[in-house]
């Protein structure tokens, strides 16, 4: 990295955020014989949410040089569950997917695992800082960046960049500055979660499963991690939140009792460290890409976390993002089409994945996922879903569009049921954008 002056810094590529994204963005390029620069607001290691990976990771985390760490630090996972109607539950074994994704995964602390990525791109030669935050940006006519950062001790640092890569999540800095950041008028709800310990395993090759579980107002995931805690967490709809009373601590352990087979897990359970929340997260922005920048993870958009998305988004859309931005580099007039692609991809895999989220919780959908069927192989496609298996391969997605085929007719003939439950979604959906408020005061 070239210092002009103390405070001013050049280089190829600013990438802002230090998470799964922009790591993997900053080394990818780094070893494209870029010059990067990667500010991390915070620093590592830093508490962070998202803690179940999808096999789909794993081809990533090796070609960046880290399988190993992460499995070092990991959960192994083979697999997702849920509950059935007798009282057992159901296993969804990645080994039984289609496509190519490998049959495991991990389930990981984010403070470890985001550590891990960031060291690495260090090790790559990126100029990675940690306690830096970027607080404005620029993109000039001729595509460069300028940007303002402060450092941790107050110092105020520019940085001129070729390119601008947004992989800042919930920040979203560009989304906000540019004003692209739409909330989801679809689905809205918010997480209350903490770590346990003494929470009941699945035995044998199941105690490494994401349980999900759910109950009238939203969903519950438990995350196995490897010292022995549970992660567990509540999604909820905001109207639910509202009738909170009293402190978070003990609103969580109530909306467990909701669901009579997760609490039977956690009849020796306490909580470790503390119950954290987070409100109305679901959102895009309406571009992922314009002239001198472009936006990765949840930069660009948040997804309900029932099947585990986010990482993986985030981490493919940066290796995507790193190939875009070299030729882009390269061959200035191919931009816009490289961008254009970029963006259809992106947007393909988000859109799998969000018309099963969207439709979890409706009561064909509890019927389909108690009760699957491997007909025309369409368990299996389902399976590939769960894997992280949703932009290329044919034959899942082929089996994906005929589920929700099945999920139509399914509907149609339990009309007024899936009717009225889409209604009371709607409901809860125009009570927050109505101007409501939820309370997540986690005092």
């Amino acid at each position: 990295m070239e210092n002009t002056a103390e405070n001013q810094l050049h280089c190829d590529v600013l990438v802002v955020g230090g998470g799964p994204g922009g790591s993997t963005t900053a080394a990818l390029l780094q070893r494209r014989g870029l010059k990067v620069l990667l500010l991390e607001k915070e620093h590592h290691p830093r508490f962070h949410i998202g803690e179940s990976l999808l096999p789909a990771n794993m081809p990533l985390l090796e070609e960046l040089g880290v399988l190993e760490e992460v499995r070092g630090v990991g959960m192994l996972k083979l697999g997702a569950d849920f509950p059935e109607a007798e009282g057992s539950y159901r296993t969804f074994s990645f080994a039984r997917s289609l496509g190519k994704t490998p049959p495991y995964a991990f389930q990981v602390k984010r403070e470890e695992f985001d550590e891990i990525l960031f060291r690495n791109a260090q090790r790559n030669g990126v100029d990675a800082r940690e306690g830096v935050k970027v607080d404005k940006v620029e993109i000039r006519p001729d595509r460069s960046c300028v940007a303002q950062a402060t450092t941790g001790h107050g110092d105020k640092l520019t940085i001129r960049a070729r390119y601008l890569v947004d992989a800042s999540g919930r920040d979203t800095l560009l989304g906000s500055a540019l004003k692209l950041k739409v909330k989801n008028p679809h689905h809205q709800s918010a997480a209350i979660f903490a770590h346990f310990k003494d929470v009941e395993r699945r035995p044998g090759d199941d105690a490494g499963n994401v349980s999900i579980y759910r109950f009238d107002y939203g969903w519950c995931w438990f995350i196995p991690l490897a010292d022995g805690l549970m992660s567990i967490g509540c999604v909820c709809f905001p109207e639910y939140l509202k009738r909170r009373k009293g402190r978070m601590t003990e609103f969580l352990l109530d909306t467990l009792k909701l669901m009579p087979r997760a609490a039977e897990r956690m009849t020796a359970a306490e909580i470790v460290g503390e119950v954290r929340v987070t409100g109305n997260y679901s959102y895009s922005c309406r571009t992922m890409a314009g002239q001198g920048f472009v936006l990765v993870g949840d930069a660009y958009a948040f997804v309900d976390p029932v099947f585990s998305s986010g990482v993986y988004l985030a981490m493919h859309s940066g290796a995507h993002a790193a190939e875009l931005i070299d030729e882009a580099l390269k061959n200035p007039a191919r931009e816009a089409a490289l961008q254009k692609a970029f963006e259809k991809r992106m947007q393909r895999g988000v859109r799998v994945f969000s018309w099963f989220i969207y439709r979890f919780n409706s009561p064909v959908m509890r019927k389909l996922f108690a009760a699957p069927r491997n007909l025309f192989k369409l368990e299996q496609g389902v399976i590939s879903m769960l894997a992280g298996d949703v932009f290329d391969s044919g034959p899942v997605l082929r089996r994906l569009h005929l589920f929700k085929t099945l999920y139509a007719a399914a509907s149609l003939f339990d009309f007024r049921r899936w009717r009225e439950d889409l209604r009371e979604r709607r409901r809860q959906n125009a009570s927050v954008f109505s101007g409501g408020n939820t309370p997540l005061d986690p005092s």
